[in-house]
């Protein structure tokens, strides 16, 4: 194993402790799903080769969808990507008319990642780079700066909005040769989606128009022709917690949602995007449920079924869903492993026989949950290394018996009732109109 870091060390330990993701030292843990990791980077170097790419990452609650999407964010980084992510929540969705929308598009431009900024906030280090390269360009043709920033930016304005987003980059230009910080800092709250009203904008940069609800996917778009520009190689949209949509009470809210990313998913097979790939994270239910989930809608149903000859042991990685596969007992251990030797001394490292009584112990308790969604084993393991660590003498054996360990059921859907005979189908604070009413 590779050198770790202190801050990678315990950004793990404290993350797994909690039953979470760690957003750095992955390449440390990650185990198994060979297959599907390829596949993914096919993706990512057929985006910075100019194309699209769509993927429903696709796990039971606990199975490792969240940490195989940060992997491949890692991955997307290291390619010369650009990344925004999000996890749907209630205030945050695809589609809304009550500002959700823009709620998710600042909440991923706020997590905006570059290779030199993998933490997010990376929104003033692009548009620092493409002000940076015009200038170098500039110099070299021998012409004005705000002559070549114009010329870069004369094809976004035959894109949708394209016109008011190449003003605000004009904008922030004007406020870096003259060192008005105030209009560089409200050129990006705007790119950022953090202009709530018109007139704010208006008053602050001279445009018309802001990032709200209607128009979050055009956005995207043109932020991805904009990264590009500024040099990377495209932009990758990855959310997660897309059961968040399938929890809709509103079917009229679900529906506009599921439009949404029908709209994007012909668009990216079709060959009408560029440069743009998308990954969607959800359990089967949000998926396979054809009465909420994605297979209620017939034209996402028709796209996104498995291929029928990919059954009895074959697969097939290519169409748009990647069902991540379980993990093995094999593929645990090792990754108990991996756990061990980043969390213990090389010198005082628990023995493999205390691994095997631990997965012993697991499955004697919970059976094969213990491996198929491991989000609790790993917790359990982790909390152990940590009462031996800090309780010297303590033997492994005695801790392991008196070890309690639940499966992980999940709670994604425990809100989620079938709407009563009788009573109205509203939406609560959506802002979305009466979908139906049932008598």
């Amino acid at each position: 194993m590779s050198t770790i870091k202190r801050r990678e060390r315990d950004t793990i330990v404290q993350a797994l402790r909690a039953g979470v993701v760690p957003k750095l030292g992955l390449q440390h843990i990650q185990v198994g799903r060979v297959r599907e990791i390829e596949e993914l980077v096919k993706d990512m170097e057929r985006l910075a080769d100019g194309g699209a790419a769509i993927r429903f990452i696709i796990g039971e609650y606990g199975s490792g969808k969240t940490f195989f999407l940060n992997l491949i964010r890692l991955v997307a980084l290291e390619k010369g990507l650009v990344v925004m992510s999000a996890d749907l929540a209630p205030d945050r969705r695809i589609y809304a008319t009550g500002g959700q929308a823009r709620g998710l598009y600042a909440e991923m431009a706020r997590n905006l990642s570059t290779r030199t900024k993998p933490d997010g906030g990376a929104m003033a280090n692009i548009v620092e780079r493409f002000v940076s390269q015009a200038h170098r360009d500039a110099e070299l043709e021998e012409k004005q700066t705000g002559e070549v920033i114009r010329r870069r930016l004369a094809h976004f304005e035959e894109m949708t909005g394209g016109f008011e987003f190449a003003t605000v980059i004009r904008r922030y230009w004007e406020g870096h040769e003259t060192g008005d910080e105030d209009v560089k800092s409200s050129a990006l709250r705007w790119l950022r989606g953090e202009f709530a009203t018109r007139t704010d904008a208006r008053a602050a940069l001279g445009v018309r128009t802001i990032i709200d609800d209607q128009n979050v996917y055009d956005q995207l778009k043109l932020m991805s022709a904009f990264v590009c520009s500024a040099g990377y190689k495209g932009l990758l949209i990855s959310l997660d917690e897309m059961v968040n949509l399938f929890k809709l009470t509103s079917s009229k809210a679900r529906n506009a949602n599921y439009e949404q990313i029908l709209r994007i998913l012909n668009d990216v097979l079709q060959g009408s995007a560029e440069n743009l790939g998308f990954l969607f994270g959800g359990t089967p239910e949000f998926l396979m449920n054809t009465r909420r989930g994605l297979y209620s809608y017939e034209a996402l149903q028709s796209r996104l079924s498995e291929n029928s000859f990919a059954r009895d042991g074959l697969v097939d990685l290519s169409g748009p869903v990647i069902r991540l596969a379980n993990l093995t007992p094999e593929d645990l251990f090792v990754l108990l492993s991996n756990i061990r030797a980043v969390v213990q001394d090389a010198n005082n490292m628990l023995p493999d026989e205390a691994l095997h009584a631990f997965m012993t112990h697991c499955s004697q308790r919970i059976g094969e949950a213990y491996f198929r969604t491991p989000r609790n084993t790993v917790t359990a393991f982790v909390n152990m290394l940590s009462v031996l660590e800090q309780n010297p003498g303590t033997n492994w054996f005695d801790l392991i018996e008196e070890l309690e360990v639940q499966p992980d059921g999940g709670d994604d859907l425990s809100d989620i009732s079938d709407d009563p005979v009788g009573s109205a189908e509203t939406p609560k604070a959506d802002g979305d109109e009466l979908s139906s009413f049932k008598l």
